[in-house]
């Protein structure tokens, strides 16, 4: 079994994707928490001197860096055969995912829930409102990729699922709401045996 290695922090919707995907997997790994609110040069060496720009998640399987939540979902299902990357057509699903979740709903959550935690400051005018009309572009397309199945990749939710998870989770703190059929969705993922808040992945 390889080992794995998962740098992160709970307040990191990017590295809970991962956190989750491993759970989900039932794949051992250790956890070592990164403060994302601490300045980058103060975070641990070991960890700076093999993440480029200094973020989180970081997956290291066996010594080897893996950056950017996508991608790496996208190792997770392929290498270990899991969350859809053993079955041709659920891994297409799950790519197509991924591209969907990271150019819209989690392009703009990530950024109502900053603006929330900021009180807008430093955005710029219009920039709330604009991001808040993409949410609800965004709710009505969530409808139309998950369709009548329960998750995104069909009886059983998929590295996809892992993806979009990742800021509907911090929907509230983000201030806005779910649609019925969002609400659904996070019911059933917030049920699975694997499930942890972000807390409980990371710590602190």
């Amino acid at each position: 079994m390889s080992e794995l290695i998962l740098y992160g922090h709970k307040d990191s919707g990017h590295a809970c994707k991962v956190a989750l995907a491993l759970s989900l997997a039932g794949l051992d790994h250790q956890t070592k928490p990164v403060d994302i609110w601490a300045p980058r040069d103060t975070r641990p060496a070991e960890f700076l001197a093999v993440s480029p720009f200094g973020e989180v998640p970081l997956l290291l399987i066996d010594g080897v860096p893996h950056t950017q939540s996508g991608a790496i979902l996208l190792e997770i299902a392929t290498r270990f055969q899991c969350l859809g990357g053993d079955d041709p057509r659920s891994l297409q699903r799950g790519r197509e995912l991924l591209m969907w979740e990271a150019n819209r709903i989690g392009m703009c959550l990530p950024q109502l829930k900053e603006a929330q935690r900021v009180n807008g400051e430093g955005f710029p005018p219009g920039a709330i409102e604009w991001l808040l009309g993409r949410y609800d572009a965004d709710c009505a397309n969530f409808a139309v990729l998950l369709g009548d199945q329960p998750f995104f990749h069909g009886a059983t939710p998929g590295i996809g699922d892992c993806a979009i998870w990742g800021y509907t989770q911090w929907l509230a703190e983000a201030g806005v709401k779910p649609t019925d059929t969002m609400q659904g969705w996070i019911d059933r993922m917030q049920g699975l045996d694997a499930m942890k808040p972000p807390a409980s992945f990371f710590g602190g």
